[in-house]
């Protein structure tokens, strides 16, 4: 089996200084995809640098959690506050997903709307995966595949991290790790049970806001045979909007780290 990696860009969209960081990395390194979170404030700067830059794989990162939602909030009420934001406590959301019905209904409805506006941009869908991982939760998963299926999504993430690889980069491997990782199968089935595809193996979970130069330097030549994603969180310049969300991410290293790659 011979080795193939993609590197990618979540949270394009998100504010201006992401989607520029994700042009520079496409255009003068090795960036060759980006998930679009279709209700941010600047998905429209996104999308209108996205038309200008045809290689660029563009796919939709679904927000369950901890961001905008496309419906209002008189629609999804049990999904988002007043201002139409997710919560961040996962585990509450969590257990809404799984157990309520209604909330159930909701969800489908706001994953069908963000599917619908990524339609709308005109783009080509080249894949789906989800803010902070959400569709490994076995709902959130099954929906993302069901109803992409109806706007012909053809490849997913699996957030698969292998821990022997880690391990051999010094990252400690605990339980919680190998846990995740072996979980990870449910979505993978879920995905090749809908015909869609997926990666073998993913990085960027552990050193997540942190992939620097040094540290993808270090992970290349350690990459395991079949289809590797290699995920990142550029931007040209930490925000005020990234501060907050992400107070300890090395954004701006993260766009070095893409740069340096070529």
């Amino acid at each position: 089996m011979t080795r193939r990696v993609v590197f990618s860009a979540d949270d394009f969209g998100l504010s201006e200084t992401v989607n520029e960081a994700v042009e520079r990395a496409h255009r003068d390194g090795v960036l060759t995809q980006a998930s679009l979170m279709v209700a941010a404030p600047a998905a429209a700067d996104a999308v209108a640098r996205a038309r200008r830059l045809p290689e660029l794989k563009v796919g939709l990162h679904l927000v369950a959690i901890e961001g905008p939602a496309v419906l209002a909030p008189s629609a999804i009420p049990d999904l988002v506050d007043a201002n139409g934001q997710f919560p961040s406590d996962q585990l509450r959301l969590g257990i809404n997903y799984f157990f309520r019905p209604g909330v159930r209904r909701q969800l489908a409805a706001e994953i069908r709307a963000q599917f619908e506006a990524f339609a709308d941009t005109g783009l080509t869908l080249d894949h789906a995966n989800a803010h902070k991982h959400m569709h490994l939760h076995p709902t959130v998963g099954a929906m993302m595949l069901r109803i992409g299926r109806d706007f012909g999504l053809p490849a997913i993430r699996i957030p698969a991290e292998p821990p022997a690889v880690m391990t051999r980069l010094g990252v400690p491997q605990g339980l919680g790790d190998r846990v995740l990782y072996r979980w990870t199968n449910l979505l993978r089935a879920q995905a090749r049970k809908a015909g869609v595809a997926v990666n073998d193996h993913c990085f960027g979970l552990a050193w997540s806001g942190h992939m620097t130069t040094d540290r993808v330097q270090s992970l290349l030549p350690l990459l395991p045979d079949g289809h590797s994603e290699i995920y990142f969180h550029p931007a040209t310049d930490r925000d005020a909007l990234l501060r907050r969300l992400m107070p300890d991410y090395e954004h701006e290293a993260e766009l070095t780290a893409l740069l340096a790659a070529k």
